[in-house]
């Protein structure tokens, strides 16, 4: 859940630097680790059945 959490994050942080101003470049890795980070968080073994 945290990947997932941090992901969303990094992604609002990335849409409002973008609409707002004129993004330098590096900005935009925030989308892709963002995105990383979501993916990650969705497809991790485990993530969604924890061992007991």
């Amino acid at each position: 859940m945290p990947y997932i959490v941090s992901g969303l994050a990094l992604i609002a942080i990335w849409g409002v630097v973008t609409v707002l101003t004129a993004a330098p470049g590096w900005i935009h890795l925030l989308l892709t680790a963002g995105l990383a980070l979501w993916i990650y968080g969705m497809v991790k073994p485990g993530a969604r059945h924890p061992e007991r």
